[in-house]
């Protein structure tokens, strides 16, 4: 009894919805066309605009790194030289140091080995004199002569003798290798320093160059939506729009 009681009051709603629902597939299609209009055309413009750049940031990044700065700015096509170059220069900075100090030891152990010498706690005028003198006899003689008694060297502290010009010569030749070494070290040092400061500029110049450029024109316009056509059939449309 109670089925057929729910049954009595169910059935004016299914006949109600039943003279709503759609006769044909025709009727179908028009009736979602009108009812969601914004299926047919739901555009939305989006303006995509490219953000300025930091010449602070392009400062930091070329000074870590020469040519990182040009890279931040969107133009690496020159920046690619400074990285390079920064390369090449730790190389020759590593090779000049190494080779320098090598050739430090070597005079230092030739000193103490064939002329009697003790390099420790010495300067580095001890070491150029003894290169130019065979003993500390002559050099203090010439000292003497010069009336440049300040130079004199104590006989006991500062000792060597070498015994033969060849020697002194070889021990000399060390000493000037060594001293080219760290000569050229100090020159790669500032070339270093110098290719930061040269990319640097380059890497301003650039994000000036950027910025401006997008002050004189807009950026990339995409716009995208829904399009129905008449066989019910929805399609995704997207739209590019660049200056030119």
């Amino acid at each position: 009894m109670k089925n057929y009681t729910l049954f009595i009051y169910l059935l004016p709603i299914m006949i109600f919805a039943q003279d709503n629902l759609p006769k044909t597939i025709a009727e179908l299609k028009t009736r979602v066309m009108i009812e969601s209009p914004k299926l047919q055309n739901d555009y939305q413009l989006i303006h995509s605009v490219p953000e300025k750049k930091s010449p602070g940031l392009a400062i930091i990044y070329s000074f870590l790194l020469p040519g990182m700065g040009e890279l931040y700015a969107g133009d690496y096509s020159t920046g690619q030289y400074f990285t390079i170059a920064d390369g090449v220069l730790w190389g020759f900075l590593f090779g000049f140091n190494t080779y320098g100090n090598w050739q430090e030891n070597n005079y230092k152990s030739f000193l103490r080995s064939e002329g009697g010498g003790n390099p420790i706690g010495k300067d580095e005028d001890f070491f150029a004199n003894v290169g130019l003198y065979v003993d500390i006899d002559q050099y203090n003689r010439r000292q003497e002569l010069d009336r440049n008694f300040n130079a004199i060297y104590d006989e006991e502290k500062y000792y060597w003798k070498w015994d033969s010009q060849n020697q002194r010569r070889e021990y000399r030749s060390m000493w000037l290798s060594s001293e080219n070494a760290y000569n050229n070290l100090r020159f790669a040092a500032g070339a270093l320093l110098l290719n930061r400061v040269v990319s640097i500029i380059n890497a301003v110049r650039l994000v000036s160059a950027h910025n401006r450029e997008l002050t004189e024109k807009p950026g990339l316009e995409i716009s995208f939506g829904v399009d129905n056509s008449p066989d019910f059939q929805s399609r995704m449309n997207i739209y590019f729009r660049s200056p030119l």
